[in-house]
């Protein structure tokens, strides 16, 4: 059975703009609830067993948006994902969901991983770069490897940049062993 994660994601995503949501406060309450309900077996249990009435998991679920100061739009698309019985997919509806408010502000994650760490003049040219490359804004999310010797290594999307010395020296290792 496939996903039906990237249908709720672009509806929410409809409903957000609409409402002219703060996209980064709805996709922080989404998570957080995400994040409630896996650490809770009785939450789970409570929102997930079909015997129980949906009137009492709304109960449980308004207890808890009252709580958080959840926006009404969040609330009801939670409510309508237990209602349909997709709980098992909010982690996935949560992501989807990020990827398209990215993709309508033209914004791409990139993740770098360093050898070292980089001062914010680097970290600007390095983004400037990438943006061109991607042809989007870019949102990076840096990480350093030791191992790595110098350089960077770039991921967006599954298009992995690698300019890493480490990368450098197995290119140059294997035209060695292959001339």
């Amino acid at each position: 059975m496939a996903s039906s994660a990237p249908r709720y994601a672009r509806a929410f995503a409809e409903v957000a703009e609409s409402a002219r949501l703060d996209t980064t406060a709805a996709q922080q309450q989404m998570r957080d609830f995400a994040e409630t309900l896996a650490g809770s077996i009785e939450l789970r249990e409570v929102l997930e067993t079909p015997s129980i009435e949906m009137s009492a998991k709304l109960k449980v679920l308004d207890t808890i948006a009252g709580r958080i100061g959840m926006l009404a739009q969040v609330r009801n698309l939670i409510a309508v994902i237990i209602e349909h019985r997709r709980l098992s997919e909010l982690d996935e509806i949560v992501s989807e969901y990020k990827q398209v408010v990215d993709e309508r502000a033209g914004a791409t994650e990139a993740r770098i991983t360093s050898a070292r760490p980089l001062n914010a003049e680097d970290r600007a040219q390095l983004e400037a770069q990438i943006a061109k490359l991607a042809g989007a804004r870019v949102r990076a999310n840096y990480s350093e490897d030791t191992t790595l010797l110098g350089g960077a290594v770039v991921e967006i999307g599954s298009t992995v940049y690698d300019g890493s010395v480490r990368a450098q020296l197995q290119q140059l290792k294997q035209r060695l062993v292959n001339a």
